[in-house]
């Protein structure tokens, strides 16, 4: 770390190519999806959330116009905006339409990273914006035809790091499109409220505040020892954010050839462990048919979960024997999210189940034990239901947990 001539500090430049990363933040997510199945709640006071004992997960602008914001009681939300109308028709639907979200993205780069349900990040090269007319005009693209094709308003920040790129992406919703261009990453986030940055949460915005300290250009100005005493040992850290300074990359939860997984992001914090449990149950309903279509088995389960503030936990268990079957994953699952869920006092935000240690499928089982010929029939059963499954258009065979099963996350209580 240097210091300029006015005793500031400052960093060396990076000499390394510039990439071009693009963040995509849906706006008002839940809601929109809401406006695209019903057109008539466009233009409109919007939430969804319970309305008893619930909370608000999405509002319309034309809510947030009211006051009511997200995450608020619905009780109060109600009381400040009679007129809201509370809407859930969504509920499964909201994944579907991420997962067409992020197709779209896909055809543009194979960087992208789903950060969660609602939004993302793009690596579209290492280029520094050295041709910055023709991306800047395929990032506009991209969130028009999102527009045309899924009815979602989408804002966009382009810059040449993550961090940087999530700001700005958040500055002019909605339907926004921030460039920051290399070298300005500082000077963009000086004026801005220190709370911006991420990890400042509101306690730590208020006492920063209390010392002086209310932009972010004005974390660069202060003294170690003060900065110390305020953030503690991450305090380097929090200054060289302020300075528009970020080297993570880019990753896709599908990089990885040699698993199998997938994850829910719930539209608003739930803490009931059958519910959850459920969801997870429901993933490995289909990944092991996944599996079972590529002649793979899999010997490790691991369950991730996410808090509120973008904190993981996570726990993984392997099988004595690989398998291409859904039991053996359904006994692992309960302890495993007992162990990933080790902060029980705090809701969760999202559950990923992840199938690894995959193996290819042996052509026969070893020959004529009787545990051997039971598993053999499961396997044939298990086939037919794939099938069965695979052509249907309507109701399909459903394992027993999923019968009576708990109400879907986006029905608060």
């Amino acid at each position: 770390m240097l210091k300029n001539e006015a005793g500031c500090r400052s960093y060396p430049a990076m000499t390394r190519p510039l990439p071009t990363i693009v963040h995509l933040d849906a706006d008002a997510f839940f809601v929109a999806v809401e406006q695209v199945l019903n057109p008539a709640l466009r233009g409109k006071k919007v939430a969804v959330g319970g309305r008893e004992r619930g909370i608000i997960s999405s509002a319309s602008y034309e809510a947030r116009a009211c006051g009511v914001y997200t995450p608020m009681p619905t009780a109060q939300a109600l009381r400040i905006c009679p007129d809201l109308i509370l809407s859930n028709s969504g509920k499964g639907l909201y994944g579907e339409f991420s997962e067409k979200l992020f197709a779209l993205c896909e055809k543009i780069t194979p960087l992208v990273e789903r950060r969660s349900i609602d939004e993302g990040f793009l690596d579209v090269g290492p280029r520094g914006f050295a041709d910055e007319p023709a991306l800047t005009t395929a990032m506009r693209n991209l969130q028009e035809r999102i527009l045309r094709e899924l009815g979602l308003p989408i804002s966009f920040g382009l810059a040449t790091n993550k961090l940087v790129a999530a700001v700005a992406s958040k500055q002019n919703k909605p339907r926004g499109f921030t460039v920051i261009k290399a070298g300005n990453e500082a000077a963009f986030l000086a004026p801005l409220p220190v709370g911006t940055l991420p990890g400042i949460g509101k306690k730590t915005e208020i006492l920063l505040k209390s010392n002086g300290i209310n932009q972010v250009g004005d974390l660069i100005k202060q003294s170690d020892s003060l900065l110390s005493s305020l953030l503690g040992s991450n305090w380097r850290g929090v200054v060289a954010m302020s300075q528009g300074i970020d080297f993570s990359e880019v990753s896709t939860e599908y990089e990885d050839a040699k698993s199998y997984s997938r994850q829910e992001t719930f539209p608003r914090d739930i803490s009931d462990f059958p519910q959850i449990l459920h969801i997870a149950k429901g993933m490995i309903d289909i990944l092991v048919p996944k599996l079972r279509a590529d002649g793979k088995r899999a010997r490790t389960l691991t369950v991730k979960v996410r808090y509120s503030g973008m904190i993981d936990d996570s726990a993984g268990h392997s099988l004595a024997e690989a398998s291409d079957m859904e039991t053996p994953f359904y006994a692992l699952a309960e302890n495993l999210l007992h162990i990933a869920w080790r902060r029980r006092n705090r809701p969760l935000r999202l559950v990923m189940v992840k199938l690894s240690g995959i193996e290819d499928q042996p052509r026969q089982l070893e020959l004529f034990t009787e545990e051997n010929e039971s598993l053999a029939r499961k396997r044939r059963l298990a086939s037919v239901v794939d099938a069965l499954n695979a052509r249907a258009t309507g109701t399909k065979i459903r394992h027993g947990h999923q019968v009576d099963s708990p109400p879907p996350p986006c029905d608060a209580v």
